[in-house]
């Protein structure tokens, strides 16, 4: 009878761990055999540990932890490691179906197939367990990042990664969790294709110098064009490869460790596919004669033969593998492949800058089909006024009113992390103007040695400038003083400020532009930092459109 009791409270146990857009009946409960080994640990004694900021510890047991796949741990545990990764540890309560409510309008789940960002690849949206419904909420998550994230343009594992997440918590949370990891400043996920080749590049690398038996059995059983081939898909030997019961204990550790976890794991994959199919006549040696190396690899990740707590062992066995040293070949890595691209685009960029330092016609074709503010004639005249440097680049709308709302919020998480932005307003009477400004905005949350945040921030590069009616440009006052002009006071040096209830631009006995946080109202000041007037007759304004344009690859 107590065996019974105890197979019908596992039962109860999988339907309360998990939530109800997975399907329980297709995961296999199985756990690593735990005879003779110490109790697993609880979340509140690795919370503890977490918080009197013991990460050794953390590591260390959490490597070691093969918590069962329907343990209750995981939904409290992935999103407090998740969070440690944040620049900004506060994420807004809301948030998310704010976004949801902008880009679909409404929280219902849609009928109709949802549009997926750029960054996916539709061969590896994989689901796992989830159900039709869970599928969709997947797809919405990775929709709310796409629009949270345009300057992400190339990242596979995203996707993967969100259903992963979904299967231990609801859609907030995993989308609180994925932003957190894509904010990490050691990049959890590659966001651009040059940097996904940097890391399977990363992966052939070491894997060559620390893991060398196996590489060479590897080359040895395809063309040399064709090891290439192999490393290209090294991701995918874990995500999509491994067993989910694998892959679960994989993320334990990946969202604890970050991606160097995943290489390690990779070339455990490959040492244990070399150790089990060295051996002239076995299984999988008859797997690679017969169909090729890609395909018994591919056999072998979903058969993997060794327990998740082996292939951890193997992983992070492997010695003289330390994180400075995989940065380091990371950074190489990624120098040669952008000496490469810069080498063979040099001709071509010249070639697309115009004498006369005006746009490219692609960048007019672009504004004119973004743009509610500009005109071609203005953004003539907006080009002559930008740093010869900038005019290299493409603009790019990040967030403009009429399409992503009227919310500072929204306005900071589409734009922050840009540098420079360009900043275009159009009131209701229609007079247009705006500031270039030279620093990031999420400079508005560093805070100096004293743990204070600095009012204002930003440098001489910003200027103000107004289109209609005048056509003018104001650049700093110290602009003509490049030297430094001792008589300038600090008043004639405030170039940016901002929280959750306002921006301003321009500060000194005034403000050359002040917006409130529902973008709706402002108000425009001479002010000492660029000696402007007002930018419209009546000094308070209502807004219209709001527009601001980053620049690709600048």
């Amino acid at each position: 009878m107590p065996n019974m009791l105890s197979v019908l409270e596992e039962e109860s146990d999988i339907y309360e761990v998990f939530p109800p857009h997975v399907d329980t009946s297709s995961i296999p409960i199985l756990t690593d055999s735990p005879t003779k080994k110490p109790a697993l640990k609880t979340y509140n004694e690795l919370y503890g540990l977490l918080q009197s900021g013991r990460k050794r510890e953390v590591k260390q047991i959490i490597r070691d932890n093969a918590w069962p796949i329907n343990s209750t741990i995981r939904s409290q545990l992935w999103p407090v490691l998740c969070q440690q990764h944040a620049h900004d540890k506060s994420i807004l309560e809301g948030f998310y179906w704010d976004m949801v409510n902008q880009i679909f309008g409404t929280t219902e789940l849609p009928d109709k197939p949802i549009l997926l960002p750029q960054f996916v690849e539709s061969g590896h949206c994989i689901g796992y367990h989830l159900t039709r419904k869970g599928r969709i909420v997947a797809d919405r998550v990775v929709c709310v990042l796409g629009y949270a994230h345009p300057e992400i343009t190339y990242s596979p594992a995203m996707y993967p990664v969100t259903s992963i997440l979904l299967h231990y918590m609801t859609e907030e949370e995993c989308y609180n969790c994925m932003a957190s990891l894509i904010a990490a400043k050691d990049k959890m996920f590659t966001q651009t294709k040059q940097l996904y080749e940097v890391t399977w590049r990363t992966v052939m690398q070491i894997t060559k110098k620390h893991v060398k038996s196996a590489a060479v059995h590897v080359a040895r059983h395809c063309p040399s064009t064709r090891t290439e081939r192999i490393f290209m898909d090294w991701l995918w030997w874990i995500l999509q490869g491994l067993p989910f019961t694998h892959l679960v204990r994989v993320m334990d550790c990946f969202f604890n460790e970050g991606i160097k976890v995943l290489y390690r794991v990779a070339m455990a994959i490959l040492l244990l596919f070399y150790k089990h199919s060295a051996p002239q006549h076995s299984e999988w040696m008859n797997d690679i004669l017969t169909s090729g190396i890609d395909s018994a690899l591919t056999k072998f990740c979903k058969q993997i033969p060794v327990t998740s707590t082996k292939l951890l062992r193997t992983a992070f066995g492997i010695r003289a593998l330390s994180s400075a040293y995989i940065a380091r070949v990371f950074v190489k890595t990624k120098m040669l492949l952008k000496s490469r691209t810069e080498l063979s685009c040099s001709r071509q960029l010249v070639r697309s800058r115009s004498s006369d330092n005006l746009p490219t016609s692609q960048s007019q074709v672009n504004i004119q089909m973004m743009s509610h503010t500009l005109t071609i004639r203005e953004l003539f005249t907006l080009w002559t006024w930008l740093p010869v440097r900038i005019t290299m680049y493409q603009p790019v709308l990040l967030y403009t009113t009429e399409e992503h709302g009227c919310s500072l919020t929204t306005f900071y998480v589409r734009v922050e992390q840009h540098e420079p932005t360009l900043l275009m307003i159009k009131t209701c009477n229609n007079e247009v103007f705006g500031a270039y400004c030279s620093t990031r905005w999420y400079e508005r949350n560093v805070k100096d040695d004293h743990g204070n945040r600095q009012t204002y921030f930003g440098t001489g590069e910003t200027f103000l400038f107004s289109l209609y009616p005048e056509r003018a440009k104001y650049p700093w006052v110290g602009m003509d003083s490049a030297q430094g002009d001792p008589t300038l006071s600090h008043s004639a040096e405030l170039f940016m400020a901002a929280d959750s209830k306002m921006i301003t631009i321009g500060g000194g006995e005034g403000q050359a532009i002040w917006m409130d946080e529902n973008i709706r109202y402002g108000k425009t000041d001479r002010c000492l930092t660029f000696n402007n007037p007002p930018l419209c007759e009546s000094g308070d304004f209502e807004i219209r459109v709001l527009e601001v344009y980053g620049f690709n690859g600048a």
